[in-house]
């Protein structure tokens, strides 16, 4: 689809969003005196978290969190010296 002037979005906005949602399009670009102004895009679905996926594939050393004192007083500022 070219560019849609923007009084014909406003009026067949419905129809549009359907367009979009249906992948019948995939972008529409939406112009305002011949000038393209907006796109009407689809939303791209937020991606399945999935917890545990990497257990088993990644090890912590034993003495992971030794240095956690050092790290505290670096961020709070104060100095090991």
């Amino acid at each position: 689809m070219d560019y849609i002037n923007i009084h014909e979005a406003k009026s067949t906005l419905s129809r549009l969003v359907q367009a979009i949602k249906s992948g019948e399009e995939q972008e529409i670009i939406i112009a305002r005196n011949g000038e393209p102004a907006a796109r009407l895009v689809p939303i791209a679905p937020k991606p399945e978290l999935v917890f545990g996926l990497g257990k088993g594939v990644i090890s912590l050393p034993d003495d992971f969190d030794a240095d956690n004192d050092a790290i505290e007083q670096l961020f709070a500022g104060q100095d090991e010296h």
